[in-house]
């Protein structure tokens, strides 16, 4: 089956999202000024944390399977996107392109909305 892979994908996307978060939390607090940097930290840590708890809802059978996973990517993909926009914003002084942000956060929305269908979904025998 496909899901261990992908599991072990979404773990090791984690991994680098809650690196990434401390190297960012870092930065921002020898900065000045640089409250976009912490915003992005929070963003990535807060949901390496989700995707964990996505992988562990998901092998404990609680939370339907494939709609669980989509949202876990939805997170790695939406957060990457938003703290990327916001980093570039800092040190490059401008965006990653027009309304990143706006479409990562947007896409955390749906990411959540789709694991709180996963629950609400019937679990797959």
């Amino acid at each position: 089956m496909m899901a261990p892979r992908l599991f072990r994908i979404l773990i090791i996307l984690a991994g680098i999202m809650g690196a990434d978060g401390i190297i960012l939390a870092a930065a921002s607090a020898h900065q000045p000024d640089a409250a976009r940097l912490a915003s992005a930290s929070s963003m990535l840590l807060f949901h390496a944390t989700a995707v964990l708890a996505v992988v562990a809802l998901s092998e404990r059978g609680v939370i339907h399977l494939r709609i669980a996973i989509a949202a876990g990517f939805g997170f790695v993909i939406a957060a990457t996107l938003f703290a990327t926009d916001l980093t570039l914003r800092q040190y490059a002084g401008h965006s990653l392109f027009p309304m990143a942000a706006p479409t990562g956060g947007t896409l955390l929305i749906v990411s959540w909305l789709l694991l709180a269908v996963a629950a609400a979904w019937p679990r797959q025998v």
